[in-house]
């Protein structure tokens, strides 16, 4: 896996270290559980607050299926 580096708005939440794009997924996952963001009712939904807003392409919610399309916008 070679390490890709993170864009400002996803740096936010990852830091701004370059990193494989599976470290990644497991660091924004650490995030949304640690500001609990998962949707409570449908929990494959991730409701997105001001720093995942901007990852998210502005969307509140976003399906955690989504979540890998967003992010390879943030990794290059």
């Amino acid at each position: 896996m070679k390490p890709l580096t993170p864009s400002a708005a996803l740096a936010a939440v990852v830091g701004s270290k370059a990193l494989p794009r599976t470290e990644a997924v497991k660091k924004i996952w650490v995030y949304i559980k640690a500001n609990k963001l998962q949707d409570s009712k449908n929990r494959r939904m991730i409701n997105a607050d001001d720093k995942l807003k901007v990852v998210f392409g502005g969307k509140g919610q976003v399906s955690m299926f989504d979540m890998a399309k967003f992010l390879s916008k943030h990794l290059s």
